[in-house]
């Protein structure tokens, strides 16, 4: 992990075309810009482990129903 100090209106770049801008300060909280190609997907980390959850769960059941599927599919000889 890379750990930068930046101030207020201070930023850092990534890949050359995403920065992170430092907006405020207030109270403990940190508020940041993000400016991104409209390719990028940009989600807080706790609503991305939710994504992937489901994600997960819904694999999980689409194969569980091929599985059903199978048993119930005939072969006509």
């Amino acid at each position: 992990m890379l750990i930068l100090t930046r101030k207020k209106d201070e930023s850092i770049i990534i890949n050359g075309n995403i920065e992170i801008q430092v907006i405020g300060i207030e109270e403990g909280k940190v508020k940041i810009g993000i400016s991104a190609p409209k390719s990028v997907t940009i989600h807080r980390s706790e609503i991305f482990e939710k994504i992937k959850e489901s994600n997960v769960a819904s694999t999980v059941r689409n194969t569980n129903l091929e599985a059903l599927g199978a048993k119930f599919t005939t072969t006509k000889k």
